[in-house]
This record gives structure tokens, C-alpha cells and sequence, in this order.
């Protein structure tokens, strides 16, 4: 089965805001079969810097997948607002995630960003806080 064509959920969270933070993918292929999994404590990092986390996180390891259309799916409104270029980045800790966001995304045909509904997003929000849970 190819993996040209991925479905990735992602989340990120830290608990105090800023606080010990980690992030969550599931990446599924064309069938909707999960292929990989990410579960990965970040340290003291804000919510939003724990979802463009989880956002480079899913780039790199689609690009080793062999990804070429990815549809991500967030809960993270401001975030899929800001990767769809409808916000401007202001925040100076997110505007070098954002550029690492777009430099990765020169490597695929197509990248979407939906904004979910967190009880939508469960399998990811999961992987986050189990790696809140390590690093804590």
C-alpha cells in the first residue's frame, strides 16, 4: 500500500501554560489504517508552541512515510488559522516554528490543515498527555 496520501491528527498541550508540554500524531494511510504513532514529552513549552510541535513532528515522519498529500487535522484553531496563512503569526516564540512548518511543507504536493473538535481528536490529545505524563 502507498503512503502518498496520509491523514494525520495532531495535538500538543502543556500543562500551567507555559509548562511540561508534549505532543501526540497518529498517522493513518488512504484506508484509514493507523501506520505510525508519535508520543513525545517537550519540556516547559506553551500550548501553542506544543501544537506546531506535533505539526513538524508529523512532517518529518511523513516525509520518511513517503507522504505526498497530507490532510492534517487539529483542534487548535488559531493554529490551522495561522498555517493557513488567515492569522498572522505575531508571537516571536511561534514565528520559527512557522517557518520550520513552511520549509518542511516545500517537500509535498499538497498539505490541508482542518480545525476539529477536541472530542474529534481524542487518539492524539491521548499520545500528548501520555507524554506529559513521562516527563513529569
Amino acid at each position: 500500500m502507498s503512503n502518498e496520501k496520509l491523514i494525520i491528527y495532531t495535538d500538543g498541550g502543556a500543562r500551567g501554560n507555559p509548562g511540561p508540554g508534549g505532543l501526540g500524531v497518529v498517522i493513518y494511510n488512504g484506508k484509514k489504517e493507523v501506520i505510525d504513532k508519535i508520543s513525545e514529552f517537550l519540556g516547559v513549552v506553551t500550548n501553542n508552541q506544543a501544537e506546531y510541535k506535533a505539526v513538524i513532528a508529523a512532517l518529518k515522519k511523513a516525509k520518511e512515510l513517503g507522504g505526498q498529500e497530507l490532510d492534517f487535522y487539529l483542534d487548535s484553531e488559531l493554529v490551522v488559522k495561522q498555517l493557513k496563512r488567515e492569522y498572522k503569526v505575531k508571537n516571536k516564540d511561534l514565528a520559527p516554528l512557522f517557518l520550520e512548518i513552511h520549509n518542511l511543507s516545500l517537500s509535498f504536493k499538497k498539505i490541508s490543515y482542518t480545525h476539529i473538535r477536541r472530542e474529534f481528536n481524542a487518539a492524539a490529545d491521548a499520545l500528548a498527555n501520555e507524554a506529559m505524563d513521562r516527563g513529569v
